[in-house]
C-alpha cells in the first residue's frame, strides 16, 4: 500500500490474519469515531466475517495492516456479533459512495498514528470523484478529511463522546464522567450503550450511580441494570427508594429478579450479600475440553474464569451437592477427554452468614481467587471473588482518591 496512507477500499478486501499469519476471516468494513477538539476521526475497529459470523475486531487487537492482510496480536478472535452504534461511522456502508454535491466519496485514506500509549489509525484524506459527462473521463481529487463538512460528524456531540469512551477502561471513563457537570453526565448516560453504562456504574459509588441513572425511563433503566454483575446490582438496588426498587424488580426478567431478591435477603456485610451466582458450574462427568470451552468465554470475569465449580445436578444455584473445584491450571495439564471428577480439588466453602472480614481472611489463608458459598444442605449458592472482597475492605472513597492522586 503506497506511502504512509492506507486506503479503506483496499483494506475492506483483505483477509483477517491471526498472529501466525493464518487467514481466519475477511475484513468487511472499518469503524471510525469522531476525534475530540477538532482532531481527525480515528479507527476504533474493523468489521469482519469469521466462522460465518459478522464480528467486531477492536483496533487495539490489531498489530498491523499491509497488503497481506489485517493481522491480530493474538491467535484467537472474539466472535461477539457486530452491532452498529450511535456516534460511529462505517466507512464502507456509511461514507464511501455517499454524494457530496456533484461528487461522490470514492475512498478514504487512513494514516498510521504511533503514540507512547498505542498504535492506531486515523482518517487523513477523502477521495472525491466527479463523473464524466458526454464521454469525458471521470475526475478525482484528494482532500483533507475535514474538507467535506459533516461527513464524519455524529448526530450529537454527546453521541460522539459516548463513542470515544467505548474503548477506554471503565475506571478511566468514571474519571472523565465525574469531571462533567451533572446535566452533561445524564446526557452522556442516555447516549451510552447499555453494557458500557453498566460498566461505568460499577466503578461509581451508589450515590453517584443513582444520580447518573435518574434521567432514564424504566425500560432503559432495566436494560442497563440487567447488564450489571449481580453483586453490584444488588448493592445499587439496596440504596434505591423502596418504591423505585419494587418497580425495577417487577420490570426485570423474572429469573434475574428472583436472584436479586435472594441476594437482597442477606444481611449487609455477609458472604451472602457479597457473592455472585454467575459462576462456572458443571457436573462431575463433564470433560476438561467442555470446561475449557466455558472458561474461554470472554463474558466471564478473570477471577470467575480461574476455576470451575463441580456439583451434582441441578447446575444452577442453588445446585445439587457441592463436590469441589477444578482450577484453570489443572485443566491445562489434563487430557481434554478427562472427566472433571478426576481433577477435583476438595476446597472448603463458606456459609452465607459469614462476615466479609472472615471471608477476606479465608481467601488469604487458602490463596484463592474465589471461594464457593454453600448453604447448610451443602448446595452451592454462588461464589465470592477476591476483587469483590477488595472493594468492600478498601475505604469507600478509594477510587476517588486514586483518581485524584493520578491527576496531581
Amino acid at each position: 500500500m503506497a506511502g504512509d496512507l492506507l486506503y479503506a477500499f483496499r483494506i475492506m478486501r483483505l483477509p483477517l490474519l491471526d498472529a501466525g499469519g493464518a487467514a481466519i476471516g475477511r475484513i468487511d468494513d472499518i469503524v471510525v469515531i469522531p476525534g475530540r477538539h477538532g482532531a481527525p476521526p480515528r479507527v476504533s475497529g474493523f468489521v469482519a466475517t469469521s466462522q460465518r459470523r459478522r464480528i467486531f475486531v477492536n483496533a487495539h487487537r490489531i498489530s498491523g495492516v499491509d497488503s497481506n492482510g489485517v493481522r491480530l496480536r493474538s491467535w484467537d478472535v472474539d466472535l461477539h456479533p457486530f452491532k452498529p452504534r450511535d456516534g460511529e461511522r462505517l466507512l464502507g456502508a456509511g461514507v464511501i459512495d455517499t454524494r457530496q454535491g456533484d461528487e461522490t466519496v470514492s475512498d478514504v485514506a487512513l494514516r498510521p498514528v504511533v503514540t507512547a500509549r498505542e498504535n492506531g489509525w486515523e482518517v487523513a484524506k477523502v477521495r472525491l470523484t466527479r463523473r464524466g459527462i458526454f464521454g469525458t473521463k471521470a475526475t478525482y481529487r484528494l482532500v483533507e478529511w475535514n474538507g467535506v463538512p459533516g461527513l464524519f460528524a455524529a448526530a450529537t456531540e454527546m453521541a460522539a463522546e459516548a463513542a470515544r469512551l467505548r474503548d477506554m477502561h471503565p475506571s478511566d471513563v468514571a474519571t472523565f464522567v465525574r469531571n462533567l457537570p451533572a446535566a452533561q453526565r445524564q446526557q452522556l448516560a442516555r447516549e451510552m450503550d447499555d453494557d458500557r453504562l453498566a460498566d461505568l456504574l460499577e466503578e461509581l459509588p451508589e450515590s453517584e450511580q443513582l444520580a447518573l441513572i435518574s434521567g432514564l425511563d424504566i425500560d432503559r433503566l432495566v436494560h442497563v441494570l440487567e447488564e450489571m454483575e449481580f453483586d453490584d446490582l444488588t448493592d445499587l438496588l439496596a440504596e434505591m427508594p423502596a418504591q423505585k426498587r419494587t418497580e425495577v424488580l417487577e420490570a426485570m426478567d423474572e429469573d434475574d429478579a428472583e436472584v436479586v431478591r435472594q441476594l437482597l435477603s442477606y444481611q449487609p456485610g455477609t458472604a451472602g450479600a457479597l457473592m455472585t451466582p454467575e459462576i462456572i458450574i458443571m457436573g462431575p462427568s463433564s470433560t476438561v475440553a467442555e470446561a475449557l470451552a466455558q472458561v474461554r468465554d470472554p463474558e466471564w470475569l478473570v477471577s470467575v474464569a480461574a476455576q470451575v465449580f463441580v456439583v451434582q445436578p441441578p447446575y444452577k444455584a442453588p445446585t445439587g451437592s457441592y463436590l469441589g473445584v477444578v482450577h484453570l491450571q489443572r485443566l491445562l495439564r489434563e487430557p481434554p477427554s478427562s472427566e472433571l471428577a478426576r481433577c477435583l480439588a476438595k476446597e472448603p466453602t463458606v456459609s452465607p452468614d459469614l462476615n466479609e472480614r472472615e471471608v477476606a481472611e479465608f481467601l488469604a489463608s487458602y490463596n484463592l481467587l474465589a471461594v464457593g458459598v454453600c448453604d447448610e444442605m451443602g448446595r452451592l449458592l454462588g461464589a465470592i471473588t477476591v476483587d469483590d472482597v477488595l472493594d468492600r475492605m478498601l475505604p469507600a472513597d478509594w477510587r476517588q482518591r486514586r483518581r485524584e492522586a493520578a491527576a496531581s
